[in-house]
């Protein structure tokens, strides 16, 4: 179709069409709105910015403009993603179309939920986790769902959605038409649609894992403590609004804070902040109040931004398929965009499965910094210097092991060297007695004696003899009573010569003698 004239819609639908100046349908829209009208269950996959949400709007609101009775259901796996689906329904909604709807997100108010759903809302929008909590408290009633959307299934598979999915369908009626969008089709897709969709119809536009050619890809190979750096430097040398993804929440508040320090505009998104949050940052990003956007891969699907011009990965995603949609953000609708991609040596197998993932013939090239599978061992780049810093400490540690072992060899014979002339003369002693008498009681006699006789020697050069050692032994306890009499003796000896040494310090025959106690008696007689 080359025109959305030609399409066999209600008149009021081809005029809010022509209000917001969508003349020539894109490829997925032009094959895969014929099919729906036809009432057919779709199967469609399409590369990331092809205009995938109008294919399936269209559609829907023709439905419910034909059947007044008839609900929708749209599934998305972001709440962003739901948001912008919505806004784009309500456009094409028209007054004279006068259709009612109701968004299902996590992160907002439940009682505006509520009263949405109380005003008979024919198209729902929302995330599965939500949409379910409303089914669990009855305030959502699905038996009149005629149309179901899955946008983005390969997504909320990959986010673990297949639960709730599989719990929202037990609700929905048999007698209905589904249509399953997704970027990628791995296989867990296929086996949903063979299990919920009704002999679908196939459709496909071009290589859904190869990134729009109007993208320029750039790859710029830095070590992990100079990325941040280099960020700054593409900042400077670039113009228009940039999308930088990292990995993790914690990162990217991080950088967030750093780059408004430094008197950058910029903000921040991840999955933990409020929605209201979120879309105060995303319409201020889309407006261009903000320049810089750092990102995790919440924003990676989905979000349509057509003044993105810059997408950096700053982190590599941990699935190919998310590249991808990472660089999928910028050249939307189908101007130009660039995307630049951080690789650091880690990044190297990751890098690999990327392309291989795009380009299936693609073989990777063996670099010097990777591992050898055989060997276990890094091969031996030209001008690795910290290869070679570690190589040298690893000979100076073993020159020095080395050395001390030799010095400690030395020591021990030393020490025997030293030895060697005192136990020559004890074992040449001993056997030249044992030879002199013959065997029997003497000789063991001899031995014992000489032994005890040996053993004090050697005593006597190793340890000091005490002053206060008894010459004999004895139990005897006179002796030791006369013993201690002498002790004490001893010590009254030395108490009174104590005595005597302290009065010799008073220096009483010094005084006078007239100074006496005898004159002032005879004062008083």
């Amino acid at each position: 179709m080359e025109n959305f004239k030609l399409f066999k819609i209600e008149d009021s639908l081809k005029n809010s069409l022509n209000k917001l100046n969508f003349v020539k349908p894109t490829p997925i829209q032009g094959m895969a709105i014929p099919a729906a009208l036809e009432g057919k269950d779709i199967l469609g996959t399409a590369q990331t910015g092809t205009g995938k949400t109008l294919a399936f709007s269209i559609p829907l609101i023709n439905k419910l403009i034909l059947d007044k009775n008839a609900f929708a259901l749209v599934m998305c796996p972001t709440r962003e993603l739901a948001t912008q689906v919505m806004e784009a329904i309500k456009s094409i909604i028209s007054d004279k179309i006068n259709i009612k709807t109701a968004l299902l997100i996590g992160g907002e108010s439940m009682q505006k939920q509520l009263r949405q759903l109380g005003n008979r809302s024919r198209i729902i929008v929302g995330t599965p986790g939500r949409i379910n909590d409303h089914l669990k408290r009855k305030s959502l009633n699905l038996s009149a769902t005629k149309y179901l959307v899955l946008d983005e299934t390969d997504r909320m598979l990959d986010m673990g959605f297949t639960p709730q999915i599989e719990m929202v369908l037990k609700f929905v009626p048999k007698d209905h038409q589904t249509l399953l969008f997704s970027a990628t089709l791995p296989q867990n897709i296929l086996r949903i649609s063979e299990r919920y969709l009704n002999k679908p119809e196939r459709i496909s536009t071009g290589a859904t894992s190869v990134p729009i050619a109007k993208i320029k890809q750039e790859t710029l190979q830095v070590f992990k403590e100079n990325k941040y750096d280099e960020l700054i430097d593409q900042f400077l040398a670039r113009k228009g609004s940039i999308l930088v993804f990292v990995k993790t929440k914690r990162s990217a508040d991080k950088m967030v804070k750093r780059l408004k320090d430094e008197g950058h505009s910029v903000d921040g998104i991840h999955g933990d902040l409020r929605q209201s949050k979120r879309d105060r940052v995303i319409n201020s990003f889309r407006k261009g109040l903000k320049r810089i956007l750092i990102a995790t891969d919440v924003a990676a699907r989905g979000l349509d931004i057509p003044l993105i011009q810059h997408v950096i990965n700053y982190d590599l995603p941990q699935v190919p398929e998310d590249y991808v949609h990472r660089i999928g953000r910028t050249a939307r609708a189908g101007s130009d965009g660039s995307a630049l991609t951080f690789l650091t040596p880690d990044d190297r197998s990751i890098w690999n499965s990327i392309n291989k993932f795009i380009d299936p013939n693609f073989k990777s090239v063996p670099s010097n910094l990777r591992r050898n599978s055989k060997t276990k061992r890094r091969g031996k780049g030209p001008n690795n210097k910290k290869r070679k810093l570690r190589e040298e400490r690893k000979l100076n540690f073993k020159e020095k092991r080395k050395s001390l072992s030799e010095g400690k060899r030395n020591k021990s014979r030393r020490r025997r060297n030293d030895n060697s002339e005192f136990s020559f003369k004890k074992t040449s002693n001993f056997r030249y007695k044992r030879k002199s008498f013959g065997k029997g009681k003497s000789e063991k006699l001899l031995r014992e004696t000489e032994k005890k006789d040996y053993s004090f020697k050697g005593k006597k050069k190793f340890f000091k003899k005490k002053l206060t050692k008894p010459a004999g032994f004895t139990n005897n306890p006179k002796y030791l009573e006369k013993q201690n009499s002498e002790n004490l003796s001893s010590d009254g000896e030395r108490k009174k010569f104590n005595f005597k040494a302290k009065k010799k310090f008073k220096s009483r025959n010094s005084r006078p003698k007239n100074f006496t106690f005898k004159k002032h008696n005879k004062k008083r007689k």
